[in-house]
């Protein structure tokens, strides 16, 4: 097999047919690329199919668990199977262009202290997604957010909040966090951290990841001129309530970690009360909706 420039690593969970697009297109980048693809026990049959049709070629591999994992534990474990000198992270219902690869891989290496590259992802009217380039969600930055505060911060930075208002930047940018559907990490970077932290599910391991990557001495780096179609949900669409409840213990881990304010025991109780509470809020709803579909 030829030398791999870089492992790309697809988590597919019940992730549907748009799986099958992402590897072909993946597999089309100008650079020489292998695929492994982490299934967490589907039940629709796409990774088997993908593993039949390409049974042929060595640049694909599928890796099958007998269970749900979990995102950040399935990239580890599709991670130490790559052969590659970088690793993109990739979500399935991401659609990467030809040269995509490339460009990611120039900002990387422009960058000698890159721990990460992320890419702006986009929905299909070409909207960035604001998760493309987020600041550590504490606890002061996540109320200014969630009030609507956040949007004085043009007048006044002690509002800022979690979303960093503003077009996205043209070139390559200096950032706090990158969007986990897309991420390009060194080897050495990833391995040095002991990849994501399977503490989470599902949801904010990204942050961690980005947070673990700077406090290591590393730079997170957005690529603001790529720009990737994100179906956004492939995976998670038809349990709502399930990814909800993920991403409320993801947002309370990362809040035990990071946030200073987690030392005091008064407001760490006030927070995990307000996470849980938002959560049995939003359940009923987001149930609902999950039946209409």
């Amino acid at each position: 097999m030829p030398q791999v420039t870089v492992s790309i690593v697809i988590v597919a969970a019940d992730s549907g047919a748009g799986v099958r697009e992402c590897v072909v297109r993946a597999l089309a980048s100008t650079l020489p690329v292998e695929i492994v693809l982490v299934d967490n026990a589907s039940r629709d049959g796409v990774p088997q199919a993908i593993a039949r049709e390409h049974a042929g070629d060595d640049r694909v591999r599928v890796l099958f668990n007998d269970a749900n994992l979990g995102f950040g534990p399935a990239v580890n474990r599709g991670a130490k199977l790559a052969r590659g000198d970088a690793l993109l992270v990739l979500n399935p219902d991401c659609m990467p262009e030809q040269d995509m690869l490339p460009r990611l891989l120039d900002a990387l290496r422009a960058h000698p202290r890159a721990g990460v590259v992320g890419a702006v992802v986009c929905d299909a009217g070409g909207r960035p997604d604001p998760a493309s380039r987020r600041r550590d969600p504490l606890l002061r930055r996540a109320l200014m957010t969630m009030t609507g505060m956040a949007k004085r911060e043009a007048s006044d930075p002690k509002y800022a909040g979690v979303n960093v208002p503003g077009p996205m930047p043209d070139g390559v940018a200096e950032i706090e966090n990158v969007s986990g559907a897309l991420m390009l990490l060194p080897r050495g970077v990833f391995d040095k951290l002991g990849g994501f932290d399977e503490g989470y599910f599902l949801h904010c391991e990204d942050l961690d990841l980005c947070r673990r990557i700077r406090d290591a001495g590393f730079q997170v780096w957005l690529a603001g001129d790529v720009r990737v179609l994100h179906g956004k949900g492939g995976s998670s669409a038809h349990r709502p309530v399930f990814v909800s409840r993920h991403k409320h213990r993801g947002m309370w881990r990362w809040f035990r970690k990071f946030d200073p304010a987690a030392r005091h025991p008064l407001t760490r109780a006030i927070v995990w009360c307000g996470i849980w509470l938002h959560f049995a809020l939003t359940a009923p709803v987001l149930a609902l909706r999950g039946r209409k579909r």
